[in-house]
């Protein structure tokens, strides 16, 4: 006799913990390479996608080596961060999973290790992703090589612990359903402080900042959004009905701010006409505003959080980049630093306000409580207080462990490409274009009277990542 499943294992929980898993990982590989690689001019679309999969590589190899247990294991340094440890042997993929500080504090999982490994990893490999837009068409791609897997290390794993491992803000309750501060506030401030100290893009190219490809916007877009069905269905660990609650609340959150940021668009901005880029951007807004709260509100508090989200960062986007120091001397490209950063911020604190105690985690049995969130408007006031300080403690952190990490890569080489490079793109820094010019057909010597015919015609293409030369004799 012989049983595929371990006693401890639910094979529907392990399958939409993968499953999940997976449709996270579509968000950053192909939505965001497709999403980022329209919008930016097309001369960056290859260094776009680019960073885009190397960031995801970079991120998987120290994830298994190291990472992983920094930000789910046993405490190293006090509750601030878990002992490095590797997952690449037998028991880091198929013994039973755990997270050391959270036994008895959530029911026992019913999937593997590797289950719950690869679902952070790709939570994980997001955020850096994420701010790429702030530092695109600039940064040096081999500054991008040595930057993801050092800020992995000392940002990300530090803001996975403190918020999910177990660790400091964990333990005094705060509330990141699915990461509004682990990731995208992370990805906020991290994004505005390197934009800052690369500098900005040629002058030529911010006056001249115009998508190259508005279909491929769409289907990257399109592909965040459902994807986003994974990224906050998936975070109760087990598919039961809080799961269903997050995934409704979100695309109820998104629908809603979507709508809100086209609404505004047509009432208040300069050209009083909807737009697709600005549709997006309302889109973005909900699915981060509503991560941090995603299974701890109710439908109207997802609404609520849709609208807010969407129109306060619609003001910030269209006030701060004109007038206020230092968001009028920083080139975000992208604006990462609002549709993430104040986006996350702005979910994280009105979980404080919203969170529905009616709205179960996980049900207690006999006479254990059940695990809920509770905000100031059901008689909880000191959860904002605690949403306050861990946005402070990720901020703070975050933009300190970016800026030193920069410093210390700049010793060694320039952060931002020579503008040499920058005016060309693509083709000088990868030798490779999106769009290619087709070539001329070659003429016909020896048609025309006269004209000198050659021996041999030459035609060039590309194989295989390599160039070969096709000769052809003319007769």
């Amino acid at each position: 006799m012989f049983s595929p499943y371990a006693s401890w294992l639910t094979s529907g929980d392990n399958a939409w913990q993968m499953t999940a898993a997976t449709l996270v990982g579509l968000m950053s590989i192909p939505a965001l390479a497709v999403l980022y690689g329209g919008i930016v001019q097309r001369k960056w679309a290859v260094n776009t996608m680019m960073m885009v999969f190397s960031a995801f590589c970079l991120t998987l190899i120290v994830w298994v080596l190291w990472a992983f247990k920094m930000g789910f294991g046993s405490p190293w340094i006090s509750t601030f961060v878990g002992k490095p440890s590797t997952i690449v042997g037998a028991a880091g993929e198929q013994a039973r999973a755990s997270i050391p500080l959270l036994k008895g504090l959530m029911p026992n999982f019913r999937f593997p290790e590797g289950s719950l490994a690869y679902f952070q990893f790709v939570f994980a490999a997001i955020t850096p992703i994420l701010f790429i837009g702030s530092v695109v068409g600039r940064i040096k791609f081999k500054v991008w090589l040595i930057f993801v897997p050092l800020w992995i290390t000392f940002a990300y794993a530090v803001n996975a612990f403190l918020l999910w491992g177990g660790g400091y803000w964990a333990s005094k309750g705060a509330l990141d359903f699915s990461g509004g501060y682990v990731i995208h506030l992370a990805a906020g401030v991290s994004g505005f402080v390197a934009a800052a100290m690369v500098g900005p893009r040629l002058a030529k190219d911010r006056e001249k900042a115009v998508p190259n490809n508005l279909l491929f916007i769409a289907v990257g877009a399109g592909i965040l959004w459902l994807g986003w069905n994974g990224f906050n269905g998936g975070d109760p660990y087990f598919a039961g009905a809080d799961a269903t609650a997050a995934v409704v609340n979100t695309n109820l959150a998104t629908a809603v701010a979507m709508m809100t940021w086209i609404i505004m668009d047509m009432g208040f901005s300069e050209k009083k006409k909807p737009t697709f880029l600005g549709g997006v951007n309302g889109m973005i807004c909900g699915l981060v505003g509503i991560t941090p709260a995603a299974g701890y509100v109710n439908g109207v508090g997802a609404i609520a959080i849709g609208v807010i989200d969407s129109a306060l960062v619609w003001i910030l986007f269209a006030y701060l980049p004109r007038k206020v120091w230092p968001f009028n001397k920083v080139d975000d490209a992208l604006g990462v630093v609002y549709t993430h950063g104040f986006a996350g911020l702005f979910g994280g604190l009105l979980v404080g306000f919203l969170a529905d105690p009616k709205m179960i985690e996980y049900i207690g049995l006999g006479k254990t409580s059940s695990v809920v969130g509770a905000g100031v408007f059901y008689g909880h006031p000191k959860q904002l207080l605690i949403q306050a300080g861990a946005a402070l403690t990720i901020i703070v952190w975050d933009g300190l462990v970016t800026y030193v990490i920069l410093r210390v890569i700049k010793f060694f080489t320039p952060l931002r490409m020579p503008d040499a490079e920058l005016a060309v793109g693509d083709e000088a820094v990868h030798g490779e274009v999106a769009y290619p010019e087709e070539e001329p057909e070659v003429a016909d010597f020896g048609s025309v009277p006269g004209e000198p015919v050659p021996e041999h015609r030459h035609k060039e293409y590309s194989q295989g990542g390599g160039v070969e030369r096709e000769t052809e004799k003319v007769s």
